[in-house]
């Protein structure tokens, strides 16, 4: 083994720290004591970052243990042991973090904070659910609600659909008479109930709707035409008649409502019937505002309450009346003042 060297022995074993010090710093302390005084011990200098062992400073004497706590508490960290902490941490949070769990009735709290009994939660969850009377209200008013809906479709139903497919009908109607004209097929005779025979032009207005055979409602005039009474004792006159009063039936209102202004018609206004061969014109003489639905003598071939008094060619038009009613019967009543063939163009009061 190789043997320390005297200067080690001397540097290291027997010399002390503070004669190390004095040797080899000028015979002086290390902190610069004159090295004839006595000697001073070795201090290390405060060092916060030091990662040697210390004694932890002690707190200061104004901050007492109750006011730590209060800090601790402000701070919003929870109080108590780790059993406490973690069941405040379940409860803001939840077991993973999540929503907060929803408390077990054992863990409710009363209003003035001890905790209730599981029969005493479970009285308060029961009083808070709804009564009879709240569950019987709000099932009333859904079904208010939905009653209100289907009218409402109802009443569009009514109101605007019925209108867009009896117009569809209407015109298809039209362009088959039309049709069958030009081709020769409509010859004038004896029409079925719900054939289509004749055009209705009335200018003021701006209507033209087909004529058909019969006033049923699901034959003629729920398909948007206007109906010639002609079935039964309701029978009247063609408009070919020499003699007899062409009466005809049509909606107001829905499906199609042909006659929803037929009241604006003053007296001279042209009321026109187009055939096959002929254009038959009347013009408007008198109305009757309101009559009874079983007043049948408005379509008598002499009129009652049309100011006629002899038998002549007249033209009578029936309707509902009020508006969106079937209460009552509105009247029009005209002459004809022209029979023209077709041959030799439109009347004056299709051309204007």
């Amino acid at each position: 083994m190789t043997a320390l060297r005297p200067e080690r022995e001397d540097l290291y074993g027997d010399a002390s720290y503070e004669s190390y010090g004095a040797d080899a710093y000028g015979g002086g302390s290390y902190d610069g004591a004159p090295s004839g005084g006595a000697s001073t011990p070795y201090v290390p200098p405060a060092d916060d970052e030091t990662v040697a062992l210390r004694i932890p400073d002690p707190p200061p004497p104004s901050i007492s243990a109750s006011a730590a706590s209060s800090v601790t508490s402000t701070t919003g960290s929870p109080q108590g042991g780790r059993a406490a902490r973690r069941k405040a941490a379940k409860r803001r949070h939840g077991r993973h973090g999540g929503a907060a769990a929803p408390e077990s009735p054992s863990e409710q709290e009363s209003p003035d904070g001890k905790p209730l009994s599981r029969v005493e939660a479970r009285r308060q969850a029961k009083a808070r659910k709804p009564g009879a009377a709240v569950v019987a209200s709000r099932a009333i008013g859904e079904v208010f609600i939905t009653t209100g809906v289907l009218m409402l479709l109802f009443v569009s139903y009514q109101l605007w659909w019925t209108n867009v497919r009896a117009h569809a009908a209407a015109d298809k109607e039209a362009s088959s008479l039309q049709d069958d004209w030009a081709s020769g097929k409509g010859a004038p005779g004896t029409f079925e109930p719900g054939q289509g025979f004749a055009l209705l032009h009335i200018p003021k207005l701006d209507v033209v709707v087909p004529i058909a055979e019969g006033v049923s409602n699901k034959k003629v005039l729920d398909k948007g035409m206007v109906g010639h009474y002609g079935e039964g004792a309701l029978k009247t006159a063609m408009p070919d008649a020499k003699t007899g009063n062409f009466a005809l039936a049509g909606h107001r209102n829905t499906h199609g409502e042909p006659f929803r202004y037929i009241n604006k018609l003053s007296p001279g206004d042209a009321i026109i019937v187009e055939t096959q061969d002929e254009y038959y014109v009347y013009k408007m003489t008198s109305t009757l505002p309101v009559t009874s639905p079983s007043n049948t003598s408005v379509i008598d071939p002499i009129p009652k309450g049309s100011g006629f008094t002899t038998a002549g060619r007249y033209i009578t038009l029936t309707t509902c009346t009020p508006e969106f009613t079937s209460k009552y019967r509105l009247i029009v009543w005209g002459k004809m003042v022209e029979e023209r063939p077709r041959s030799k163009g439109k009347p004056d009061a299709l051309v204007q």
